[in-house]
């Protein structure tokens, strides 16, 4: 397994690039403070929201440096500005596994087809040019947004790893999922459907939910059986 490069991902609506510290933030810090409401996508976060915008901006040149987390912007191309970030991290290229996370978008993007777009872009790049076998995709148990997104884009769910980590001062317990190189071609036929239609008369998580919700070892015969 190839690591990630720092080509560009270009698609449709979104493109996804190696963060740009200096000519990002103002995008990235208007886009993600300024009232409670907006601020709130940080609630999930191990950091923000930032005090000011010098702040993000010193994270935002760490975010630049670290290759896992491989932190990406996401450019939204009506606007031609950054509208929020991905990465990939936990790369493992000896057993051909990485994690997506680190994702937030602002939110005016929120519910569009921005997240999967930009999870379509992240997933073939692991899969039909990296060679993984396995993305996995983590989140607090309590997200429930964000476990129905991982759902809705084909990610079948593992377990609660229980006091996982202490983030914020609280408890995380663990949510994960994971999508298999085996499933991958039926999760992109049905992304790639999804975003031609412009998810129009089309649900995602009806199209995935055969997928997520089937157990192999349920359909095992026990010895004997």
């Amino acid at each position: 397994m190839d690591r990630p490069t720092r080509s560009p991902l270009e698609g449709t609506a979104v493109t996804v690039r190696p963060l740009a510290p200096a000519e990002d933030l103002p995008a990235l810090y208007s886009a993600s403070h300024g009232d409670p409401e907006t601020e709130a996508l940080w609630a999930w976060m191990p950091y923000g929201p930032f005090a000011d915008r010098d702040a993000m901006g010193a994270w935002l040149e760490t975010c630049a440096a670290s290759t896992d987390p491989a932190f990406r912007a996401v450019v939204d191309h009506a606007s031609g500005r950054p509208v929020g970030m991905v990465s990939y991290l936990n790369i493992e290229p000896p057993h051909r596994r990485l994690e997506l996370g680190h994702i937030w978008y602002a939110p005016s993007v929120q519910r569009t087809r921005t997240n999967t777009e930009v999870i379509r872009l992240l997933l073939g790049e692991a899969f039909d040019r990296l060679g993984c076998r396995r993305v996995e995709w983590k989140c607090d148990a309590l997200n429930a947004r964000s476990r129905a997104a991982a759902l809705r884009l084909g990610f079948r769910f593992e377990g609660v790893f229980r006091q996982h980590m202490i983030v914020k001062g609280r408890n995380r317990d663990t949510a994960w999922f994971a999508l298999m190189d085996g499933d991958w071609p039926t999760v992109r036929g049905h992304m790639d459907r999804w975003l031609a239609a412009d998810g129009a008369g089309l649900s995602l998580t009806a199209l995935n939910r055969p997928l997520v919700e089937y157990d192999p070892a349920a359909s095992e015969q026990p010895p004997g059986g």
